[in-house]
């Protein structure tokens, strides 16, 4: 198998595998958050924050992956 083909089969299930994590990572943050205002009303503003900084991180992780795989696409 040449690494063009095996560049060409591994990028898009990467990015995509990527994608699905980050998806998963934001529903908990944001549902645990959800809880967490459902509980303690007055620290809402807090809970915004710290999630917001939170659901930031992992898109930043996703936007890496991303980058990285058309980096790597160049190549082929």
């Amino acid at each position: 198998m040449d690494y063009k083909v095996a560049l060409g089969i591994t990028l898009p299930l990467a990015v995509a595998i990527a994608a699905f994590g980050s998806a998963l990572g934001l529903a908990k943050a944001v549902s645990s958050a959800m809880e967490a205002t459902g509980r303690q009303p007055e620290a809402s503003t807090k809970i915004l924050i710290a999630m917001a900084t939170g659901c930031a991180f992992i898109e930043a992780l996703t936007i890496y992956a991303l980058v990285f795989a058309f980096s790597l696409a160049g190549k082929i």
